[in-house]
């Protein structure tokens, strides 16, 4: 398992912004893509967004035109920018990485959209 650090969740209300990040460390030579899915209550998970090590991006049906994936390959860290974002976008915000044949996720960063 890859240790995962994210960060950058809270409390907003509708239409703010918000900017979460997802650090990964140890040994990440063979790192194939970073990535966000989205826990919301009593809702599946869904896939919010990836990104491969090469910028390949692909986004999931939830958010997309309101996010955007990117990644620092020196900082080993993704990051997910979230705008216009309303009360159905609170959920856990849970990073992922594959690494290899391996994929781990981290605990996630809580998100509550008030209105």
């Amino acid at each position: 398992q890859v240790p995962l650090v994210e960060s950058g969740g809270g409390l907003v209300q509708a239409g703010d912004s918000l900017r979460l990040s997802c650090t990964a460390s140890g040994s990440l030579l063979a790192l194939n893509f970073m990535g966000w899915h989205r826990q919301a209550p009593g809702k599946q998970l869904e896939l919010v967004a990836h990104i491969s090590r090469k910028g390949t991006i692909n986004y999931g049906d939830s958010m997309e035109g309101r996010c955007t994936v990117s990644m620092d390959n020196r900082r080993n860290t993704a990051y997910l920018q979230v705008d216009s974002l309303a009360p159905e976008d609170t959920g856990n915000y849970i990073c992922f990485i594959q690494v290899g044949g391996q994929i781990s996720r981290g605990q996630g960063t809580q998100v509550i959209v008030s209105t």
